[in-house]
């Protein structure tokens, strides 16, 4: 059933680019464990073994805490309709702040989205893939909208304040360096 290659296929990253939601999973030897699911247009495949993922602001900060502590990172991909199929991207990330070097670059891939706080550039070791028949079927309907607007209110200043009160540290209270 499932399958492991070294790098991503043509049909792995078709199968991406039609994904509306994905889960990012991160943790350090002894912090909680991390599972958080993200959307918008939010990634890019980079490379054969490497995807940029833009990470709009949110009540909390853990992914860029662990990495910067534990650089594992695993993203998964569910079939919700079409052919069954989940997919895992298993690597070490880093984190790009916006006031990195790194992030203009970065950054150029995607639309601006209100409120993007940091970028993580995963460099990919296993792709591996499942038969997903046991993930039930849904329909996709739209994006929420509720946090791109949320950000667009609050502006820059006010972002950056938010950032300082709720994103400096994980839950654990691992610093987060945004």
């Amino acid at each position: 059933m499932g399958r492991r290659f070294d790098a991503l296929s043509q049909h792995h990253r078709e199968f991406i680019a039609q994904q509306k939601i994905f889960f990012v999973g991160t943790a350090t030897a002894d912090s909680r464990v991390n599972i958080s699911p993200k959307g918008m247009d939010s990634l890019r495949v980079a490379g054969d073994n490497r995807v940029l993922w833009l990470n709009v602001t949110g009540s909390g900060n853990e992914t860029s805490a662990h990495v910067q502590r534990q650089p594992r990172m695993t993203l998964m991909f569910c079939a919700f309709d079409g052919p069954p199929m989940i997919l895992r991207l298993y690597g070490n990330a880093r984190v790009i702040h916006r006031n990195d070097p790194a992030w203009a670059e970065a950054f150029s891939g995607f639309a601006p989205l209100p409120g993007a706080r940091q970028i993580f550039d995963l460099a990919i070791d296993l792709v591996q893939t499942s038969c997903g028949t046991a993930v039930p079927r849904y329909a996709y309907v739209e994006d929420r909208q509720q946090l791109n607007e949320w950000a667009a209110k609050r502006g820059d200043e006010g972002l950056r304040q938010y950032w300082e009160e709720k994103n400096r540290f994980s839950i654990d209270r691992i610093p987060t360096n945004i």
